[in-house]
């Protein structure tokens, strides 16, 4: 038997190698896509035994904890168990995928396909029964409910955003001169909103805006203190243009808690010895701040700005809590809840929300590469 020559070894050579990188891709693919694929056929047969039993709730309740939590992990450990029969080359690239996969499937399930049927939705009418192309579009950009949205928004990106990271600021250089004890209990105070809902947060200003008529006793904190100075109370929350600005100050009280601890911790992170040197050679605080302060935290100060963005962007429950969107306070997101779900025009109400992804998204990618950008600074 003739041994193989040196060319039949490098051909061999080179087609293992490709199959081995084949065999790796394709089984780096199987096991992402094995542990969440068995893990919601099991457990959507478990859901259809247990929505068609008749055994009592707390029964159903503790079989479907421990079907559940149970099932999921006998399927990681079966397939952990898989991985470690494998060799060690093997072993290591496929490990990371058992538990990938769940969450790439779980990302698609409840991200990337609502958005693909919403885009779907958005170029039919208003029960999905006949296709429109781009009216509902049309209308998302040019209907005065969403011309007025637009405006609003725009209003609350700038007032909102702005005035969250400059009172933030302002608060977290304050505090941080002050004695560590009393700097606790100051950002304390100032991030305690943080921890009420935006909802929670509207009840409260509702009372502070509360309007009843001049001769009755108010009980809305700012018309009290008018007509404490012989002033007429005002109903705030109608009060039109400026009744925008007093929604926007809910924003900025619940936010600026986030903007101070996020740029009080960077602010900490500044070198001593650059504002020291800074004093010595003669620089006011005022310069200071400008000229070293704000340049060394300009990554963080991009980054909460462009978090609160997106947030503001999104912005419903307090508009919804206190006017509803009446009075020329719609904003998108709630001219988008209005179609879908009281005019119940799903084309339309998709329409508006495909807007509002499209607007986020370009600001998401900016503040995950920013980000990125800081992590590997680090």
């Amino acid at each position: 038997m003739k041994p193989p020559s040196e060319s039949s070894n490098k051909e061999i050579s080179r087609y293992g190698g490709l199959w081995d990188l084949v065999a790796t891709g394709v089984g780096r693919l199987l096991i992402a896509l094995f542990v969440p694929a068995v893990t919601f056929v099991v457990l959507l047969y478990v859901f259809i035994f247990l929505r068609d039993s008749n055994a009592p709730q707390w029964v159903i309740a503790i079989v479907a904890i421990l079907w559940g939590v149970g099932g999921v992990a006998v399927l990681f450990l079966a397939a952990n168990a898989f991985i470690e029969q494998l060799p060690d080359r093997w072993k290591s690239r496929l490990t990371p995928f058992v538990f990938v996969g769940p969450a790439i499937a779980i990302l698609a399930a409840y991200l990337f396909l609502p958005a693909i049927l919403s885009v779907r939705d958005s170029l039919f009418n208003a029960n999905g029964s006949q296709f429109v192309g781009l009216d509902n579009y049309v209308y998302a950009f040019t209907s005065p409910a969403m011309l007025e949205s637009f405006r609003n928004n725009l209003l609350w990106l700038v007032l909102g955003t702005g005035l969250s990271v400059v009172f933030g600021l302002i608060v977290a250089v304050l505090a941080d001169r002050t004695h560590p004890r009393f700097e606790t209990v100051i950002k304390s105070l100032i991030f305690l909103p943080m921890a009420i809902s935006m909802v929670g947060a509207s009840v409260i200003w509702r009372f502070i805006y509360n309007f009843r008529p001049a001769g009755s006793i108010q009980i809305g904190l700012l018309n009290a203190v008018v007509t404490a100075f012989g002033g007429n109370p005002v109903a705030w929350i109608s009060f039109k243009p400026w009744n925008n600005l007093f929604l926007i100050a809910i924003l900025i009280w619940l936010q600026t808690g986030y903007a101070m601890v996020i740029l009080s911790a960077a602010i900490k992170g500044i070198p001593s010895e650059l504002l020291e040197a800074a004093r010595i050679d003669g620089a006011s605080e005022f310069q200071a701040f400008f000229k070293i302060t704000i340049p060394y935290i300009q990554g963080t100060i991009v980054t909460v700005g462009t978090t609160i963005v997106i947030f503001t962007l999104k912005i419903f429950d307090i508009v919804l809590a206190m006017t509803g969107g009446n009075f020329g306070t719609q904003v998108i997101a709630n001219e988008q809840y209005k179609q879908m779900f009281r005019a119940f025009d799903f084309g339309r109400g998709s329409a508006i929300a495909v807007v509002l992804l499209l607007a986020v998204i370009p600001v998401m990618y900016y503040n995950l590469r920013q980000f990125a950008e800081q992590t590997e600074a680090f």
